[in-house]
């Protein structure tokens, strides 16, 4: 019997099916790689996730918090490189300051905003006290207004100027803009807006910070105030690092700081310590 041979196309089909192994494995094996390097990366995260989602013994507020440490130990797993801080109003109560070190018992806090005053005749109850406490704590320091779209925007910045003494090696002063206003215009929030940053800027000699949610800020404001060093919130759980123009991240509003009772806001500086340092005021 005469022995067939195989044809072009039959032997171009089994020299590929004889590579097929190889390519898949080519394409694995890096990939496996790179998923255990992920996994141990971000081990404390996930394993802190893990617990929290099968811990049956924990109430239902309990879980919850949990998955939000979780979440936040995994993001600054993978940002050890940056610092974090807090920022802390009235609604954090009695603070039990000496406890006041570190993020989850684990990430060390380098700086605190604290909310000072709010809107054209309102002052932060807690403010005085968080502003003393803070310098007692050897924490870079930084105070906020928070601006009230609808009431006089010069009254706002002489409430701010009255109720806060900057001193050198402060952050610099910053504006927080959440609302929409209801009675005028974008426009016109945007004049007022501008006003408290010249008058608090010409007081204090330095160029305020700008705060604002990501999608507000993007929205209606980053044509007119992207120059400004900008603190912006954005929660989103796949959202893993800071875009470039935001110089500082509010990534999380539950976070965990011993010495606080209750969820605390957490934030990241997306540089070092001493970037960090020279954005602050300088010793003339």
């Amino acid at each position: 019997m005469v022995k067939k041979r195989k044809t072009s196309k039959q032997k171009i089909t089994a020299d590929a099916k004889e590579r097929r192994p190889y390519f898949i494995w080519s394409i694995l094996i890096p990939l496996i790689l790179v998923l255990l390097f992920a996994l141990y990366h971000y081990r404390a995260g996930i394993t802190y996730y893990i617990g929290a989602v099968f811990n049956t013994n924990s109430a239902y507020s309990d879980k919850e918090k949990n998955k939000h440490d979780a979440r936040n130990i995994f993001l600054m797993t993978g940002h050890q490189e940056k610092i974090f801080g807090i920022d802390i109003s009235a609604y954090q109560g009695e603070i039990n300051w000496p406890d006041v070190q570190t993020i989850n018992d684990s990430f060390p806090i380098d700086f605190i905003f604290v909310r000072a005053t709010m809107g054209a005749t309102k002052q932060d109850d807690k403010f005085a006290e968080n502003w003393k406490s803070v310098a007692g704590r050897n924490k870079i320091r930084g105070a906020y207004h928070y601006f009230r779209p609808n009431e006089n925007s010069l009254k706002q910045a002489r409430n701010f100027i009255q109720t806060v003494k900057l001193h050198p090696g402060d952050l610099p002063p910053v504006l927080d803009i959440e609302e929409k206003p209801r009675s005028q215009p974008m426009d016109s929030l945007k004049v007022g807006l501008k006003r408290w940053l010249e008058v608090v800027e010409k007081h204090y000699k330095v160029k305020p910070i700008v705060y604002s949610g990501d999608s507000y800020f993007s929205d209606f404001l980053e044509k007119e105030f992207k120059e400004y060093t900008l603190w912006i919130a954005n929660y989103n759980f796949w959202v893993e690092k800071p875009k470039d123009h935001w110089h500082f991240w509010q990534f999380s509003e539950k976070g965990s700081v011993k010495g606080i009772t209750g969820p605390v806001d957490l934030n990241m500086y997306n540089g070092d310590i001493e970037a960090l340092e020279r954005l602050c005021i300088p010793f003339r």
